[in-house]
């Protein structure tokens, strides 16, 4: 059950999370085809997290 629960709210942080990195681009006004990689870099980052934090609360 807590793995469902885990689930949605990885997915919730990591929608605002993209949300945020969106803004931070138009505000700094970050060139297009540097983008993807600022977006990929995040993404893996906050993926790295949520799994760490997930094993975490397994094995605790």
């Amino acid at each position: 059950m807590i793995s469902f629960w885990f689930i949605v709210v990885a997915i919730l942080i990591l929608y605002n999370i993209n949300r945020m990195t969106n803004s931070l681009c138009i505000q700094k006004e970050i060139a297009e085809d540097r983008q993807p990689k600022v977006f990929r870099t995040i993404n893996v980052l906050i993926t790295i997290m949520l799994l760490s934090s997930y094993i975490e609360i397994l094995y605790t």
